[in-house]
């Protein structure tokens, strides 16, 4: 009896020892999963910590620096898995709808700032074409050789003060605010010329028979005079800038070599781009102070339909910008009589007196001014009745010099009354050219 107790106890102290271990194994594997639960739990949330301080510290400031105009990429996640899971997929909401936000604010304050400078443009062109007028009578009024030269210096410095005014409009969405009739390709590249400060130095080597249609006209007169302008002002004051035509099957190019300092690749990309006119303007990222010349060009070239291009091939060390019009912006215009062309600035060489056909007498060569213009003596009323055809009169601020060579040799002298009346039969024809029909520069494109 006693040894059959014994065998029950042994075998219920083998069970229970049996459960127990159970237990312990049970429990010692639960203890492991929850320990490693905790330790991925642990994890997740350094990575999760991690993350927030990385969007904190790193990506929503480089989200802002872009926003304001600065180009820096904005990085993404520390870690690329969490973009499979809801929480990255809730961070990078957080990223599209700040940047959404930024990117609202910030076309609010430029489209404002568009508003109001274009606004200031348009008074400022105002005034520059009342004093344009105001020169014009002063022009007409006044027939001496010294006032003309100073109302002349007045006439180029408001071309240029004209023509920033009309750049900064048309980089705000205003129209160029001109039409014109059709102009032969000569004619638009004086016409860039007289509005840039280094006229002189710009030098025409060949001539075509095209001509630019109307609608055209003014958009390539002021994409030219940029070119021109920035060529002029990168290069030394002692060094041309030439102008070319090359003509192409399929429209006419417009060639643009400048001796001056070449551009690096960081700005050839930067140009291109802005040349290229398919992206909108910032007017905040153009630098202080704003670099406008390849900007407006863009607007222009991609709203009338023409290319241009700038790069390094210059035969001089410097840049090279083409301008090319397709056969769309090119037309042809009926021959008309050739207004007067400046003699050049400087003094000519002295030659004999040679008689006027009408038998007239001739005098002496007169004395130049400081500005390169003839210093004409008084005349009597009956001189003015018999004046020969008009001379063109000497270069002036404002009007690009001819060529050498364009008075043939042995041509007579002029003598100052017939100097005059050139002066007034030129003032005549800038004036006629300069008649312009205004459009709203807020309805539609002219045509």
């Amino acid at each position: 009896m006693e040894q059959q107790l014994l065998v029950a106890a042994v075998c219920c102290l083998a069970v229970v020892t049996f459960v127990v271990v159970a237990m312990l194994v049970r429990q010692r594997q639960t203890t492991k999963r929850l320990r490693n639960r905790i330790g991925l739990l642990e994890s997740g949330v350094g990575v999760r910590e991690n993350e927030i301080a990385h969007l904190v510290t790193a990506r929503l400031p480089a989200l802002v620096q872009s926003l304001n105009g600065r180009p820096v990429d904005v990085p993404g996640p520390l870690n690329p898995r969490l973009r499979d899971v809801p929480y990255g997929r809730h961070l990078d909401k957080v990223i599209e709808m700040f940047s959404e936000a930024g990117g609202r604010a910030k076309a609010r304050a430029d489209e404002s700032a568009k508003a109001t400078l274009k606004a200031m443009m348009r008074g400022v062109q105002s005034l520059a074409n009342e004093q344009q007028l105001a020169i014009s009578r002063m022009q007409a009024q006044h027939d001496d050789p010294d006032v003309l030269e100073g109302l002349l210096k007045i006439d180029h410095m408001n071309a240029q003060l004209g023509r920033r005014a009309q750049v900064s409009a048309v980089l705000c969405g205003s129209w160029p605010g001109l039409q014109r009739s059709a102009s032969p390709l000569t004619d638009v590249v004086r016409g860039a010329t007289s509005r840039i400060r280094d006229y002189l130095r710009v030098q025409v080597h060949s001539q075509v028979s095209d001509a630019v249609v109307s609608r055209a006209v003014e958009p390539v007169v002021l994409a030219l005079a940029e070119l021109l302008d920035n060529a002029a002002r990168h290069s030394q004051p002692n060094t041309p800038v030439e102008v070319n035509f090359q003509p192409a099957h399929n429209g006419m190019a417009i060639v643009i070599d400048d001796a001056g300092v070449a551009m690096t690749t960081e700005e050839l990309k930067r140009a291109e781009r802005l040349l290229a006119g398919q992206e909108t303007v910032d007017i905040n990222r153009l630098g202080d102070p704003p670099q406008v010349g390849f900007a407006v060009i863009g607007v222009l070239a991609a709203r009338y339909g023409f290319h241009v291009s700038v790069d390094t091939r210059s035969p001089y060390g410097g840049v090279r910008a083409v301008v090319f019009l397709p056969t769309g912006l090119l037309t042809r215009i009926e021959d008309r009589p050739k207004a007067a062309v400046a003699a050049p600035a400087p003094a000519p060489a002295r030659r004999e007196p040679v008689p006027e056909p009408s038998g007239a007498p001739v005098e002496q060569q007169p004395s130049l001014t400081a500005g390169g213009l003839p210093r004409r003596r008084r005349v009597s009323t009956a001189d003015h009745d018999t004046n020969a055809a008009p001379q063109a009169p000497a270069a002036a601020p404002g009007r690009p010099a001819p060529q050498p060579g364009s008075v043939p040799p042995g041509e007579p002298v002029r003598p100052a009354r017939q100097t005059a009346a050139g002066l007034g039969a030129w003032q005549r024809g800038t004036r006629s050219g300069r008649a312009t029909v205004s459009h709203d520069s807020e309805g539609k494109s002219p045509e």
